[in-house]
């Protein structure tokens, strides 16, 4: 061990990937411990850690190579000690000065002025705050200008960010996001997120969710025209990764204007969005040659049929018809809530379902919920040549 390069055995611990492993192997010797300590690019802090200031100064003394930081305060009570708190945030920042990889979860003590000291790591790449109940727009809007390289945002559970939305207006003019995560959080609402404007054209991974049912108090989108044929001015030719879940897209087109715009699009997730017709399936089946994983979570609602309103979920064999031309299709998930034998109905019929798996080179398929198909069905699932896993 002796006649090794510290380089080489730098190269060996950082395969290491056992933090207790690591630790114990800092222990062995001097030489070991300092180059643990400069090959460590990652810390995970939890409840466990305190105190918290004390805590950060001494980690950031050791580890100044720090690239990936996590803070995960799930399960914290008063007896576990002070969080990290702003403060702690300045240290982290002033300290490790290649951070490019940064998640906050359950950080009760951390407001904007703690990650407005963010904008100091200018290598920054992903951010992530998970349940940060006192970050507001201001924070993030602080962090937008500060942090050029910032590529990656996740949003989860902040309730507070709300208002004019100016990080997101200077995230698509200036920013260079190619990834834009954001799930129940209750002060932005889908029209929000078209402000986004150029920023459309950069992204590459896009994932808005409320994990609640539709609010019959869903926001107004500020651009809708009654009675005038409208669209969204902003391409999105790049994104590749589109998930939408419990939106409602009626009048207002909303984020199902994405649909038709996605010409690179290669995984599709379509959860409980009201709204939804046939119409986009055939937009999304003609603008999206490169289609290759398609998830529809659908529950029933009123629609107009030939023969009056009737109950039942909203895409109807035509949709599968649009999707069959889809040659490059090969991950398929179709799930449907809520429906019965009789009544509320499957908007699918078996023929149309036994067309559509044959048509296409699918290989991994979930069908959930489907009454309607039985054995003749099965029998036409063996001839789907490139089916792997049901």
């Amino acid at each position: 061990m002796e006649d090794l390069p510290d380089a080489l055995i730098g190269e060996i611990v950082k395969r290491v990937s056992s933090t207790s492993d690591l630790s114990s192997l800092s222990l062995v010797s001097k030489r070991l411990y300092k180059i643990e300590a400069e090959s460590r690019h990652t810390i995970h802090i939890s409840c466990s850690l305190g105190p918290a200031t004390d805590a950060i100064v001494s980690l950031c003394s050791r580890f100044h190579n720090l690239l990936k930081v996590d803070i995960n305060y799930s399960g914290w009570t008063q007896d576990h000690g002070n969080q990290l708190d702003n403060h702690g945030l300045r240290i982290l920042s002033s300290y490790c000065l290649s951070l490019s990889d940064i998640t906050l979860s359950f950080c009760s003590y951390i407001d904007d002025t703690g990650l407005g000291y963010l904008a100091f790591c200018k290598k920054l790449i992903t951010l992530r705050l998970n349940s940060a109940t006192k970050i507001t727009s201001s924070g993030l809007l602080a962090v937008a200008v500060g942090c050029k390289n910032l590529s990656a945002l996740h949003l989860i559970d902040c309730n507070k960010i709300s208002g004019a939305f100016e990080w997101l207006k200077y995230l698509g003019s200036d920013g260079s996001l190619e990834e834009l995560k954001v799930k129940n959080c209750v002060g932005i609402n889908q029209y929000s997120l078209l402000m986004f404007g150029p920023g459309w054209m950069k992204l590459q991974r896009f994932v808005f969710e409320f994990r609640n049912i539709y609010s019959i108090f869903e926001s107004k989108d500020p651009s809708y025209v009654a009675n005038c044929q409208y669209r969204y001015d902003f391409s999105c030719e790049n994104l590749k990764q589109l998930s939408l879940r419990r939106i409602v897209t009626m009048e207002e087109i909303g984020l199902r204007s994405l649909l038709g715009k996605c010409k690179s699009l290669e995984k599709l997730c379509l959860h409980f969005v009201l709204g939804l017709t046939d119409s986009d399936m055939i937009t999304l089946a003609q603008n999206c040659s490169n289609l290759r994983s398609i998830s529809l979570q659908l529950e029933p609602v009123f629609c107009e049929g030939p023969e009056g309103r009737v109950c039942r979920t909203p895409l109807t064999d035509e949709s599968l018809k649009a999707l069959a031309g889809c040659r490059m299709l090969q991950v398929v998930e179709l799930t449907m809530f809520g429906c019965d034998y009789a009544y509320p109905e499957i908007g699918f019929t078996q023929e149309g379902l036994m067309m559509f798996f044959q048509s296409c080179p699918i290989r991994d398929l979930v069908l959930c919920g489907a009454n309607i198909f039985d054995d003749e069905g099965m029998k036409a699932l063996s001839s789907a040549q490139f089916l792997q896993t049901l």
